[in-house]
């Protein structure tokens, strides 16, 4: 049979992953796959959901994520959780006529089950093995539950302690912040993925996201080049030479260009001088919302400027998945990067073997066995030892002296519920 007729017979007949188990190389498979897909399919890849109402009642959001599911048009979902509700998405995606699995992806950020200090307790240990440690952890955990992807570490250096997500990261020292991000990578990822022990992880968010004017979240960023290179990229370049698998680019814009459609940022730093070979997801819904930042006049345009500045995956706003085949069509957008954001994408999914075996992450008796192991609390327990700091009580502050008879406490949380609670 020549090549044509084979190709054709593999078209007719579906997806048969052994086809591709014949292949030498990752990028050969990843090739074959390529050349049957088309364009819908392909940008399919490029949409992420989150699969909170997939898992729920029946609804008409279910029904609609559902029928993308199984038509091809979805590449990951993320907020799905546990060997039963993957195994049964992952399911659904097999439906699909090339039968591409899904990446399962979530915020696991100081542990899964077993909970760690927060990233910049940990960060006051300065202890690289134990924070690899942790990572290690919960990817174990995570892994178990059927997931393939966290979205961690937050590598931003964060100098404004009015920010509120300093706690995710390691501070503002940049040293520092560069040998966490490597240690936590490779304890995310192991020294390969491919086994049931790792997940790919995540350097967010590129860049510059803690220097947000203000410490106000999504607040623009205005600096240098000096200060960019010399302080907020190091943490990213170290991720990036750890063989982080995936990067997720920021809110803001960094000297009036969205991260999100910054190709100085993607394809300059990134792509061009780093040769960095993973793929790139925008964070939740920044894609549309380069239209409120007045950087494009509609998702159409958004979705232009993103998939050209080299954002790969779109995750919750739809404008790849309604807007790029009209734009690969009038000739405003080459296919060529549509090629690219795949390649990218699939490649992780044949490194962590899911065209192998698509359910390798979903075993109930390794989800039970993991998730009961009493040697997580040590390491947890041993973590929460390294990274306590202790202050001087100047003037013995502490304990308080019976003669203080009021306390106020300042700030927007002073109502919640919670912390009167706390201090009651």
């Amino acid at each position: 049979m020549n090549k044509t007729l084979k190709l054709l017979a593999f078209t007719l007949i579906g997806f048969s992953p052994n086809l591709y188990a014949q292949q030498k190389s990752i990028n050969q498979r990843v090739d074959s796959l390529m050349k049957l897909m088309t364009l819908k399919e392909k940008i399919g890849q490029l949409n992420q959901y989150s699969g909170r109402e997939v898992t729920g009642p029946a609804n008409d959001r279910k029904t609609y994520l559902l029928n993308d599911i199984k038509t091809g048009m979805v590449g990951s979902m993320l907020n799905v959780k546990g060997v039963k509700d993957t195994r049964e998405i992952q399911a659904v995606a097999l439906q699909s006529r090339l039968k591409i699995p899904l990446l399962f992806s979530l915020d696991v950020i100081h542990g899964y089950k077993t909970v760690f200090p927060i990233p910049l307790a940990e960060s006051a240990s300065w202890d690289m093995a134990a924070i690899r440690e942790t990572a290690h952890v919960a990817a174990v955990e995570a892994a178990a539950s059927g997931i393939h992807w966290t979205f961690a570490p937050m590598v931003d250096i964060a100098r404004d302690p009015r920010w509120g997500r300093v706690m995710e990261g390691a501070g503002e020292d940049t040293y520092l912040g560069s040998a966490i991000a490597r240690a936590r990578v490779l304890g995310f990822q192991g020294d390969k993925l491919g086994g049931v022990d790792a997940i790919m992880a995540c350097a967010k968010h590129f860049a510059a996201y803690g220097a947000a004017i203000a410490g106000r979240d999504y607040n623009p960023v205005d600096m240098s080049e000096q200060q960019l290179h010399e302080i907020y990229l190091p943490p990213f370049k170290a991720a990036a030479d750890a063989n982080v698998a995936t990067f997720m680019n920021s809110f803001n814009t960094l000297n009036g260009v969205p991260a999100t459609g910054n190709a100085y940022l993607q394809r300059d730093i990134l792509k061009g001088a780093w040769a960095y070979k993973g793929f790139v997801v925008s964070d939740w819904g920044s894609i549309r919302e380069m239209v409120p930042w007045g950087f494009a006049k509609d998702n159409n345009q958004a979705a232009e400027k993103a998939i050209i500045a080299g954002s790969d995956m779109d995750m919750e706003s739809e404008a790849y998945k309604k807007e790029l085949e009209n734009l690969v069509k009038s000739g405003k957008v080459n296919v060529k990067l549509i090629d690219d954001a795949v390649k990218r994408i699939l490649y992780k999914k044949f490194e962590l073997g899911l065209f192998d075996d698509p359910y390798k992450f979903s075993d109930e008796q390794r989800e039970a066995k993991v998730m009961n192991d009493p040697r997580y609390k040590e390491v947890a327990l041993a973590a929460a030892e390294k990274s306590i700091v202790l202050l001087k009580n100047t003037n013995n502050t502490l304990p308080l002296q019976k003669g203080v008879k009021s306390i106020a406490l300042i700030g927007p949380m002073v109502n919640a519920k919670r912390i009167k609670r706390a201090v009651g």
